[in-house]
C-alpha cells in the first residue's frame, strides 16, 4: 500500500488551473521526483499535500484521508515539507529555527532526540547554534530548512528544490544527504529542476506539464529516454543515456 496517494487532484487559482486531475503515489521507502518546467505545477502540488493549497480530489497518507485538513495536523500526522527557497526565519538563531520544527510535538524527550539526531547529521548546526540564521550561507540555510523539517519526525519528506541557487558542490552534497536519509528510512518526494541529480537519486519519477502528469516509470528508464530528455526535462539526449 501507497504511504502516499494522491487521486483526481485538482488546483485552481481562480481562473487558472494549476493542477488537473492528478494521480500519484509514493510507497514507503521509496525516493519519488516530480520533474517538469517551470510552472509545470510541480510546486502547487506539493503545497496542496501539505494544506497549503486549496484543492479538489483525494490526498491519502499513511491509509487516512488528509484532504482538507489543517498543515499543523498533517504535520503532526508525520508528513512535512521543506519549502522552495529555504524559508528559515533569519532573525532567530539556528537553535531556535530547529525548536520551531518541533512545534507540533508534545515529548520534550524526543524531541531533544530528534535535535541531536539532526546536529549529527548537520554538525555545522550544532557549532552555530546560537547564530542567526540570516548569516548562515545557502548551503547551511538548506541544511537548516531540512534540519528544522525533520524535528517535526516525518515518516514523508517533500523536498521543493532543495538545490535552487547553490554552488554545483553544495548540491552535490544536498544529493548525498538525500540519499543517507533515504538509507535511515525516510520516504522523500523530491521536486527539483535538476532533473539529471533527482533522476540519479530518485528510485521513479512523475514527469508534469500543464498540471497533468504526462509520464512516469522507474527513473532509470526515464533517465535513458531520449524522449524525456529532450521534450520535458531540457537536457541533451547524450547526457540522458
Amino acid at each position: 500500500m501507497a504511504l502516499l496517494s494522491l487521486s483526481g487532484l485538482d488546483v485552481r487559482y481562480g481562473a487558472i488551473q494549476a493542477v488537473r486531475s492528478l494521480d500519484l503515489e509514493v510507497a514507503e521507502g521509496e525516493i519519488v521526483a516530480l520533474l517538469g518546467a517551470n510552472g509545470a505545477g510541480k510546486s502547487t502540488t506539493l503545497k496542496a499535500i501539505v494544506g497549503l493549497a486549496k484543492a479538489t480530489g483525494e490526498i491519502t497518507f499513511a491509509g487516512k484521508s488528509i484532504a482538507g485538513r489543517e498543515t499543523e495536523e498533517i504535520v503532526r500526522n508525520g508528513l512535512t515539507m521543506v519549502p522552495e527557497g529555504r524559508r528559515v526565519f533569519p532573525s532567530l538563531t539556528v537553535a531556535e529555527n530547529l525548536r520551531l520544527g518541533a512545534a507540533t510535538r508534545r515529548d520534550p524527550a524526543a524531541t531533544e532526540r530528534s535535535r541531536k539526531e539532526v546536529e549529527t547529521l548537520f554538525p555545522v548546526l550544532a557549532e552555530r547554534a546560537d547564530q542567526p540564521a540570516g548569516t548562515l550561507s545557502g548551503g547551511q540555510q538548506q541544511q537548516l530548512a531540512i534540519g528544522r523539517a525533520l524535528m517535526s519526525e516525518p515518516k514523508l519528506l517533500l523536498l521543493d528544490e532543495p538545490s535552487l541557487g547553490l554552488a554545483p558542490q553544495i548540491v552535490d552534497d544536498i544529493f548525498d544527504l538525500i540519499l543517507r536519509l533515504k538509507a535511515r528510512g525516510l520516504t522523500i518526494l523530491l521536486v527539483e529542476q535538476d532533473a539529471i541529480a533527482a533522476l540519479d537519486v530518485a528510485d521513479r519519477a512523475y514527469v508534469m506539464a500543464n498540471g497533468r502528469i504526462i509520464m512516469s516509470g522507474p527513473a532509470a528508464e526515464l533517465r535513458a529516454s531520449e524522449q524525456v530528455a529532450r521534450a520535458y526535462l531540457g537536457i541533451a539526449a547524450e547526457n540522458a543515456a
